[in-house]
């Protein structure tokens, strides 16, 4: 493979994001009163200090916290619960570190201190998958920000608005709220957070470019020099990945090796197996199978503590099938593929979760707004109401301005109401990636498509569709290129001019078209026609230049009658023959014959030549 696999590498870039919980170095260290021992309150400001770049001396200072916790007075025991909680959640026990900060929440009667508490609280909710909760918290939190005292907390809820929308693939929003926080001309330390994020917003928006390296080896130089060596080594993650992408995989693999030790020495899981994971699948393209398995292995070793979801299992897994694949290892391959899977489904599963997340919380908010809308109106109908009262001679002039009021919001919000529901009904009708109407949405229109013809004794054509060798594409190119291609896919069948064609996504790489008014021969042609502007797509905007090609099954009613499920199971009999006949062809279903047994068979002929192409190029 000529270089780093993308999709992986920006999926596994979704957990650099992990370290984001440093993020709550931006507090104010300033939060305890009164005049304690000189000694309690340089333990509490050193503890405050190293907490992400020295975690250990972090950690023996909390210890001798805790050991003089009579010694703390005021605001000094807020201040070292929220220590404790953090020590705790950087340990990767984020279940356990959120009741801590709740309680404290609750308890504190110093509003920066609680602010505080609930701008760690909304990265814990991120960091253990809960992107409602973290949603939900951020939306009570940036309301506040006028109302903190001190300046740094303000960047610091800056701060986790941005972590939280790159974590949830928001990541122009994420961008938004990192230049802000660059804009605010912020200390260093903060800074040092802000290029983070802003360069991991551009690695998964596809905007970091090569002649960024430079900039972003001077911002990872900048994060040492201050101090925040655990975030400066999430960077170098991004700059190696970045490095690989160029063709200059030893030169990233001696970046991430030389900071390994390092790496191990904060003892935070989520770094090291990203780490690891990423050094195991640039070794594994190098061809050194025994150095990445070994740090594969580890990376999957410690990957109970960072969750079972997570890119960076997804492709430590990947790594150790391909290395037993290409040991001819088949059943230790076997083993590894089925993890592998395993994982990847559980990731899509989560980023399925977090987008659903974000559109549920949306709703709510825009809910939340409306209803404080209607409560303001039914506010000022109470206002009008006693001036009414007191002023009898304008009663019947008032009353029908009131009423007037009242009708015109019943009219306004039913109609925003109608609105909304609409807007419910075409997302269930429309698959989400293209556009295009979904499977449940296109079995509905051509039933009724289908029934209208019969009465009409019109003839009806399906096609059906199948992109071949998508899965080589996600693997090869990413998720993202492939999702690209299917997006162009959706355009061009929505670019076919077929008077009244039903079109839709079936699921994955497959498609299909009801064409009606067509014979068997026209849709034949209509088909080929498709399928050579499928091998026309420009490619080039994913980052990549491959070949696509579908494989192509058509029927009419004429041999299938107009029961949608014969038509869809004569196509689908003919889209695997044109795969078992070897790809980017067309099949028609004329009666008569029947299909080998579905199975995946080597390419032929000038598909084959095609595909050697793509793997060259």
């Amino acid at each position: 493979m000529a270089t780093l696999d993308t999709g992986m590498g920006r999926r596994a870039v979704g957990y650099l994001r992990a370290c984001c919980l440093c993020l709550t170095l931006l507090a104010s260290t300033s939060v305890a009163a009164g005049t304690p021992k000189p000694e309690v309150t340089e333990l509490l400001a050193q503890a405050e200090s190293v907490r992400s770049g020295d975690p250990v001396r972090f950690a023996e200072l909390v210890s001798e916290l805790q050991g003089r916790r009579q010694e703390l007075r005021g605001l000094q025991q807020d201040q070292l619960a929220y220590l404790e909680a953090y020590g705790i959640a950087f340990s990767g026990k984020y279940e356990a570190a959120i009741p801590r900060l709740q309680k404290l929440m609750a308890s504190s009667t110093d509003s920066d201190t609680r602010f505080r508490a609930g701008a760690l609280l909304v990265n814990l909710y991120t960091k253990s998958r809960r992107f409602a909760e973290s949603l939900r918290q951020l939306g009570r939190l940036l309301p506040q920000l006028d109302q903190v005292r001190d300046p740094q907390l303000r960047i610091h809820a800056l701060v986790e608005a941005s972590y939280l929308h790159n974590e949830i693939g928001q990541y122009s929003l994420g961008m938004q709220y990192a230049e802000r926080i660059l804009a605010s001309q912020p200390d260093a330390r903060a800074h040092c957070f802000a290029e983070y994020l802003k360069y991991d917003a551009m690695l998964n928006l596809a905007t970091l470019s090569p002649d960024r390296m430079d900039s972003l080896q001077e911002a990872i130089e900048q994060c040492t020099r201050g101090g925040e060596r655990l975030l400066a080594n999430h960077m170098r993650v991004i700059l190696a990945r970045t490095m690989a992408a160029e063709r200059k995989r030893p030169e990233a693999i001696a970046l991430l090796r030389s900071h390994m030790a390092e790496v191990e020495s904060f003892r935070y899981p989520y770094l090291a197996v990203l780490v690891k994971a990423t050094l195991a699948d640039l070794l594994f393209e190098r061809g050194d199978l025994q150095a990445s398995e070994t740090y594969a292995s580890e990376a999957i070793a410690l990957s109970g503590a960072v969750g079972t979801s997570t890119q960076s299992l997804v492709g430590a897994y990947r790594t150790m099938y391909r290395i037993a694949e290409r040991r001819r290892d088949t059943e230790t391959a076997l083993v590894y593929y089925r993890r592998y899977a395993e994982a990847d489904k559980a990731y899509l599963n989560e980023i399925k979760a977090r987008e659903l997340a974000y559109q549920i919380v949306r709703q709510e908010t825009f809910e939340k707004s409306e209803q404080i809308q209607r409560l303001g109106s039914q506010n000022q109908l109470l206002q009008l109401q006693r001036k009414l009262e007191s002023k009898s001679v304008q009663n019947t002039r008032l009353v029908v301005v009131l009423l007037t009021m009242l009708l015109a919001s019943i009219g306004y919000w039913a109609y925003r109401t109608k609105r909304t529901q609409m807007m419910f009904k075409r997302l269930a009708q429309t698959d989400a990636l293209t556009g295009i109407g979904n499977r449940s949405h296109f079995s509905i229109q051509s039933e009724r498509l289908l029934a209208q013809c019969a009465r009409n004794e019109q003839e009806v054509a399906l096609v059906m569709f199948d992109l071949d060798h998508f899965k080589t594409v996600n693997d090869r190119y990413g998720h993202a290129a492939g999702d690209q291609v299917l997006v162009r896919v959706a355009e061009l069948c929505r670019g076919l001019d077929y008077r009244n064609a039903v079109v839709g996504r079936l699921g994955g790489e497959e498609f299909a078209l009801l064409l009606p008014g067509m014979s068997l021969a026209q849709a034949v042609e209509a088909a080929e026609d498709c399928r050579q502007r499928v091998t026309r797509i420009d490619t080039s905007g994913t980052g990549h230049r491959f070949l696509v090609t579908a494989s192509f099954g058509v029927t009419t009613t004429a041999l299938a009658g107009y029961q949608l499920a014969r038509l869809f199971s004569l196509a689908d009999r003919m889209l695997y023959r044109s795969k078992h006949d070897g790809r980017n062809q067309v099949s028609a279903y004329e009666g008569g014959y029947s299909l080998p047994e579905r199975r995946t068979v080597p390419a032929s002929g000038e598909t084959a030549r095609r595909e050697t192409q793509e793997q060259e190029s």
